[in-house]
C-alpha cells in the first residue's frame, strides 16, 4: 500500500509539473494512433459500407474474414511487418523499421478489421431500411454511400473509436517494429511496460493515468461533436 501511495503521488507530481519526457511520449502516442485510426477509417468505413450495401459472390467470406481478424494477435502482425521491413525483407529498401511510420502501419493493420466489421454491422440494418428508397430513385452505390455513412454516423463513430482504442492500447506489434527507442519510438504503452519492469512505478502510473484520460477525452469529444451535429441537422428540418 505505501508503494502504491508513493507511486500515485509521484505520478500526480509528474503530470502536474508537465514533465517533458512524459509529454513527448504522450504526444508521439497520439500522433501514431490518430494517424493509424485515420488511415483505417479511410479504408475500413467505405469497405464496411460497401459490404452492407452490395450483394456479390464472396461477400460472406469477406465479412467472415473481417470479423475473424478482430482477434488478430498483435505480436504476429509485428513479426510479419518486421520480416517485411527488415533489411533482408522485400520492403527493406524503404528503411521504415524502428520508425514511427512502421508503428503507424502496424496499428493501421490492427485497426482496419475492427473499423470494417463494426461499420458493416451498424450500417447493414440501416441500409436494409433505406436502401430500397435509393434503389427506386436510381441512385448508384457510390452515390448512396455518403448518405448511408451520414445517416449511420453514430455507428460510424463507434467503429472509428473502437479502432482508435485498439491502436492506442497496442504494445506487442509496435515494440517489434518500433524498437521502443527513447525520444524516437517510445509510446505510452511501451513506456509503461518498460518503466514497470524497471521499478519506476510513478512514471509508469503517470503514463497510465494520461492514457486513460486521453482515451476518455477523445471519446467524449467525438460523441459531443456527433450529438451537436445531430441537433443542428434536426434543427434545419422544416
Amino acid at each position: 500500500m505505501p508503494d502504491f501511495s508513493a507511486a500515485l503521488r509521484g505520478a500526480i507530481m509528474l503530470i502536474g509539473q508537465r514533465d517533458g519526457e512524459l509529454l513527448q511520449i504522450a504526444g508521439l502516442s497520439l500522433f501514431v494512433s490518430f494517424s493509424a485510426t485515420a488511415i483505417a477509417a479511410v479504408i475500413g468505413l467505405p469497405l464496411g459500407a460497401a459490404l452492407a450495401m452490395l450483394r456479390f459472390r464472396g461477400r460472406g467470406a469477406i465479412v467472415l474474414g473481417a470479423n475473424a481478424l478482430l482477434g488478430l494477435p498483435p505480436i504476429v502482425v509485428g513479426l510479419a511487418l518486421y520480416l517485411l521491413l527488415s533489411r533482408i525483407g522485400p520492403l527493406g529498401m524503404l528503411d521504415l523499421l524502428f520508425t514511427p511510420a512502421a508503428m503507424v502501419l502496424a496499428q493501421t493493420l490492427l485497426a482496419i478489421p475492427i473499423v470494417t466489421a463494426l461499420a458493416h454491422r451498424g450500417l447493414d440494418a440501416i441500409w436494409s431500411e433505406i436502401g430500397p428508397a435509393f434503389q427506386i430513385d436510381g441512385a448508384q452505390t457510390w452515390q448512396a454511400m455518403p448518405h448511408l455513412l451520414a445517416i449511420g454516423r453514430t455507428q460510424v463513430l463507434i467503429a472509428v473509436l473502437a479502432g482508435f482504442g485498439r491502436a492506442i492500447s497496442e504494445v506487442g506489434a509496435i515494440i517489434i517494429v518500433g524498437g521502443n527507442i527513447a525520444g524516437h519510438t517510445r509510446t505510452m504503452t511501451t513506456a509503461i511496460a518498460l518503466e514497470t519492469s524497471e521499478g519506476n512505478l510513478g512514471f509508469a502510473l503517470a503514463l497510465g493515468l494520461l492514457l486513460v484520460a486521453l482515451s476518455v477525452t477523445v471519446s467524449l469529444v467525438a460523441f459531443a461533436v456527433a450529438g451537436e451535429r445531430r441537433i443542428v441537422h434536426h434543427g434545419r428540418k422544416p
